[in-house]
């Protein structure tokens, strides 16, 4: 087995543009589910959103790179407010139900013949991503040390997408230390009580939900201008579901706990999955085969996550009171 080869991997996943993008998904899911207490399962939506609407408008409208960064963060903003308004006011459960609903619907709406003039259906958009790359200062060639050795768009990219990330957690560290923030925490430990001191936590439950969306479709767009195109799969309910699984393994209400994470995971990921393959190669696991390793990789890490769930539910650096919440 090649061991350089796996370490390599490794590394390069610590820092790569998947690392980026869950953890703003889950940056994002912990001003919801870790300040507010909202449960939110269609981040993928607004990841959606903000990659499609910055494709559309760049690539089919041909407008500029600004406009579709606009016009993907105004659909963040609408999609929270169309999913808040019926829900907010009800029980915790309902915003999940309709946020994953809301993501589907999405996705597949994407993916339909009927809004391929503008989707591109199951194939998706290509072809809008040169007005970012023209921003590149970097001259060409290849820059890094180590494992860690990219060409000039590759760079650009992290360097854009870590830059985005570090804004964002400094966001949400300054809101959850201001007395916006107090409130948020307020409304998660005790809904009636933060409504008894005169506090409006509809229009706070709002605020929250639109501000985590948007910081989810900051990932959509780091996302599609790192894969270079968008198709509907790449935002389908697993995207969720590992923003939240890297929120959990950091530590819940800790604006950096998504950041570590996220590199946690992804390294996981890359490890299992070049040493699984490689010992198939070599032989020494006989009752599988490579097409098999990916299925496998992911059972092993659910089945990791299990035992970190009994034995840490507050992740790494997480506190124990934060997992449970007022869902009344």
């Amino acid at each position: 087995m090649d061991w350089s080869t796996v370490l390599t991997n490794a590394a390069t996943s610590l820092v790569g543009l998947q690392t980026i993008v869950y953890a703003l998904a889950a940056v994002g899911l912990n001003l919801h589910f870790g300040y507010t207490g909202l449960l939110n399962f269609g981040q993928a939506a607004f990841a959606a959103v903000g990659a499609y609407g910055l494709a559309i408008v760049v690539a089919s409208a041909g407008l500029p790179l600004p406009v579709g960064l606009a016009a993907g963060l105004a659909g963040s903003v609408v999609l929270s407010v169309l999913l808040g308004l019926p829900t907010l006011r009800l029980r915790a459960d309902y915003l999940a139900i309709a946020t994953i609903a809301a993501a589907e619907i999405l996705r597949i709406s994407a993916r339909s013949s009927t809004l391929r003039e503008f989707t591109g259906g199951a194939s998706g958009i290509n072809g809008f991503t040169e007005p970012f790359h023209d921003l590149n200062p970097l001259p060409p060639g290849t820059y890094g040390f180590g494992p860690w050795r990219y060409h000039e768009r590759d760079l650009w990219v992290l360097l854009v997408g870590w830059t985005v990330l570090a804004v964002c957690c400094l966001v949400v560290w300054l809101l959850v230390r201001s007395p916006w923030g107090r409130v948020l925490r307020g409304i998660r430990e005790d809904e009636d009580a933060a409504r008894g001191l005169g506090k409006n936590v509809y229009a706070y439950k709002m605020q929250a939900l639109a501000i985590g969306g948007v910081i989810g479709t900051l990932a959509g767009f780091v996302y599609a201008l790192g894969q270079g195109s968008v198709q509907p799969d790449l935002y389908g309910t697993e995207l969720t579901f590992f923003a939240y699984t890297v929120l959990l393994l950091g530590g819940v209400a800790r604006v950096l706990g998504p950041v570590v994470g996220a590199a946690i995971f992804w390294v996981v990921l890359s490890l299992t999955d070049t040493v699984l393959r490689g010992a198939v190669d070599e032989g020494w696991l006989t009752f599988m085969s490579t097409t098999q390793v990916g299925q496998v990789r992911f059972m092993l890490v659910g089945l990791a996550l299990m035992f970190l769930m009994i034995f840490r539910p507050q992740g790494i650096f997480g506190d124990p009171r934060q997992i449970a919440l007022d869902a009344r």
